[in-house]
């Protein structure tokens, strides 16, 4: 029999390739996105990837809004919760990306429970496991929110799985409901559709046209998309997942610089690897939103402690250049 899959977000950067994955799998996928406007995009832009959508709905929900959460899950064997507010720039207020991250993360639980779903698999990130500037994290580490100056995305993500975990304590306890959590690094990787405005894609995009004249001290682990969404489906089914974080990318600490320069040594003439100084970017940081987004990530130098997902899951990641080199030449595809 199929099994059926809520997968909210399923028009972003991880899930269109969550939504591959499972299609490819065998699931039935009911896909969420703000607007029912952005189906036919998602259908189209499946086909294209040669992805069979004779399994697929799409439902409308918002993060913000109890409206359809509890229809959308009815019947779900399942809940993939990838929907989250998803910039590095630094907004006017805080709330504006940690309140319907939040909200979200906790009516996908409600509706969860209220529909008698097996289990909810919920992407949270690597900077929810921040707990120091340097050294290594891991699924036992936690990002303290209180910190001066803290990253209004970083803060979002913490609350957000902090959230789920106490649902799961609070109101879960004795439902048979379980969660798994997958914590993403930086993530890169070629999209499955034409779509290079994310953050991670942007940023290669803007190396490639030698548009970084600087890079930030900032290194950190980072992982390839199509190896985000295999551990997202494998998080679906393996019984020992239950109830555990997993952080889904490569363990090294690795920086803007060494992107630049995998770019370089693969022919690019647009990357630089010049590392902007700190006080530069706190400089720069005064009149430039983006800049003022990474102001609380200087110095961050962090890898990463992944031998639960590789153990848990049997899994090996992607080579970090390859997922470079195809995300370039699609990007360059795409801009050519």
């Amino acid at each position: 029999m199929t099994k059926t899959v809520l997968l909210t977000g399923i028009s972003g950067f991880i899930g269109l390739h969550s939504a591959k994955e499972l299609l490819s799998q065998g699931y039935a996928v009911r896909g969420s996105v703000r607007s029912k406007r952005k189906e036919q995009q998602v259908r189209d832009t499946l086909t294209a990837a040669s992805v069979d959508v004779s399994n697929l709905t799409i439902v409308e929900l918002d993060l913000g809004s109890d409206k359809g959460w509890d229809e959308a899950a009815s019947g779900a064997d399942f809940i993939m919760h990838v929907a989250s507010p998803f910039f590095t720039s630094q907004p006017k207020h805080e709330d504006e990306l940690i309140v319907p991250a939040v909200q979200g993360t906790l009516r996908a639980m409600r509706a969860a429970k209220n529909a008698g779903v097996k289990r909810v698999v919920l992407t949270s990130s690597a900077g929810a496991m921040f707990s120091k500037l340097s050294g290594e994290i891991g699924p036992k580490d936690w990002t303290n929110t209180d910190v001066p100056k803290m990253s209004a995305y970083l803060k979002s993500k913490t609350l957000a799985e902090r959230a789920a975990w106490d649902f799961m304590e609070n109101e879960a306890a004795g439902t048979g409901l379980e969660l798994t959590v997958i914590a993403p690094g930086a993530t890169f990787g070629p999209p499955v559709g034409d779509d290079i405005s994310g953050e991670a894609l942007t940023s290669i995009a803007r190396m490639l046209g030698g548009e970084m004249p600087m890079v930030p001290k900032i290194a950190m682990p980072m992982g390839d998309v199509r190896d985000v969404a295999a551990l997202h489906v494998k998080a679906l089914e393996t019984p020992e997942a239950a109830g555990q974080r997993f952080l889904a990318a490569d363990a090294p600490a690795r920086g803007f610089r060494d992107l630049a320069q995998m770019l370089k040594d693969e022919g690019h003439s647009g990357p630089s690897t010049r590392l902007a100084p700190n006080f530069l970017m706190r400089i720069i940081a005064l009149f430039d939103k983006e800049a003022r987004g990474m102001v609380g990530w200087l110095g961050l130098n962090l890898s990463g402690d992944n031998s639960a997902t590789r153990k848990t899951f049997g899994w090996a990641p992607i080579p970090f250049k390859q997922t470079v080199s195809e995300t370039a030449a699609k990007i360059s595809g795409l801009q050519s």
